[in-house]
């Protein structure tokens, strides 16, 4: 008689795929969001702030949303489950659209601030997609259901700018006000395709796994979890430091509006177009490769970056630049959820994006100050610096751990 193999309790691929096809359909509104504030924040700020020195700074409290949303975000999906969480992150989203809209009509940069903070809180909260997309999924289709869930970003690397540019001007009188109502409006949408999701109650609420959850201390010594950190660190850091950089950068070397635009639309597509296969390639080729290809192409976009200003230079950094991020990214985040129990599963994921949007929040705060005093030569020669300390600490743990392997003589 045969004996069919059975998946072990909760693992479902099939539910999977389908929660993944969703997540990535909501992943394509929601990415929205983002790539409106990373698009026109800085360009925003430049007009309303006091300081040339603080025009990034409502691109870094969009970072500093989604850091202190972090926490709040694992919180609320351990006590109400994942759609509710999801569902709430759209509704601040849409408070986001409204708030920033206002900020630019009464030309006030602080509400303009508070709006993109808002914004970041909406994104710490569509941001752990990802990790739900890999909830029912076997160890096996982890890398891919991630990997599908950041491809809905393709969408909003093309939705996202061409929103900009076709709404940018409707309200002449306020630049890119329109742009926040319309970002609102697409946050009440992805609320409705958020509904079509299907969660089995160990995922949707609770976690009531029959083993106790470890400390985060004790989880946080895992030498695999520390790498997993340290590279989503320093992919999204390096990344966020770039693009928050660049769009202020290329209408500084009178590059156009427009061109800002096409070039974040490239970057967000570069980010977002290689996880149709990034999964496949981590099966293939295993995490450590693709993380170190991922780390490899970012070093090369900020070598690009401090080799000139043209249009060319700044697009082709940024694809680079996005393409390196997705490699790095979606390698760290499947290390992540190859290091918790289902018990563990949501405070391990929270602190994992708390440390990442934390140190991004200090990198963006940082950029303005790079770009007004220093210009967008010391921004790229930061970057390749962090790529190169990243991989020299990795490599140190890498071979410490071996060390502690090989038994004494």
């Amino acid at each position: 008689m045969t004996v069919l193999a059975q998946a072990p309790a909760g693992i479902d691929d099939r539910l999977a795929r389908r929660n993944a096809l969703v997540l990535a359909a909501a992943q394509a509104l929601a990415g929205a969001n983002s790539a409106v504030v990373f698009g026109t924040a800085g360009l925003v700020g430049t007009m309303l702030a006091p300081d040339p020195a603080l025009a990034t700074v409502p691109v870094s409290t969009f970072v500093v949303g989604q850091w202190i949303g972090t926490l709040p975000v694992g919180a609320i999906a351990r006590r109400f489950g994942r759609l509710v969480t999801f569902e709430l992150g759209t509704l601040i989203g849409l408070c986001a659209g409204l708030v920033c809209a206002a900020g630019v009509i009464l030309a006030s940069f602080p509400l303009f601030c508070f709006g993109t903070l808002c914004g970041g809180l909406y994104a710490a909260a569509h941001l752990t997609y990802r990790f739900a997309a890999a909830d029912t999924a076997s160890d096996a289709f982890k890398p891919k259901a991630v990997s599908w869930v950041l491809a809905g970003g393709v969408m909003a690397g093309v939705f996202g700018p061409q929103l900009i540019i076709a709404t940018k001007d409707v309200l002449p009188q306020y630049v890119f006000a329109a742009s926040y109502l319309a970002q609102a409006a697409v946050a009440v949408v992805a609320a409705l395709v958020l509904l079509l999701v299907r969660f089995p109650d160990h995922a949707a609420g609770p976690a009531r796994a029959a083993a106790p959850p470890r400390p985060l201390a004790v989880i946080f010594r895992q030498p695999r979890l520390i790498t997993a950190v340290l590279c989503g660190l320093a992919s999204y850091a390096t990344m966020n430091l770039m693009m928050t950089a660049a769009p202020v950068a290329m209408v500084a070397c009178n590059h156009s509006v427009t061109d800002a635009a096409l070039g974040l639309q490239w970057h967000v597509m570069a980010m977002y177009a290689p996880s149709f296969v990034t999964g496949s390639l981590i099966v293939r080729f295993g995490t450590a490769r693709v993380i170190a290809a991922g780390l490899a192409l970012t070093g090369l976009s900020a070598a690009v970056g401090w080799a000139g200003t043209s249009v060319a230079h700044f697009w082709t950094a940024l694809i680079l630049l996005g393409v390196g991020w997705n490699f790095a990214f979606v390698g760290a985040t499947a290390l992540v959820t190859a290091c918790h129990t289902a018990s563990e599963r949501n405070k391990v994921q929270a602190v994992n994006d708390f440390f990442i949007f934390g140190t991004m929040a200090a990198g963006s705060f940082a950029s303005g100050h790079m770009l007004a005093r220093h210009g967008w030569p010391l921004v790229v020669e930061v970057v390749l610096g962090a790529v190169v300390a990243t991989v020299a600490l990795l490599a140190w743990i890498a071979l410490a751990g071996r060390r502690r392997s090989v038994p004494d003589a």
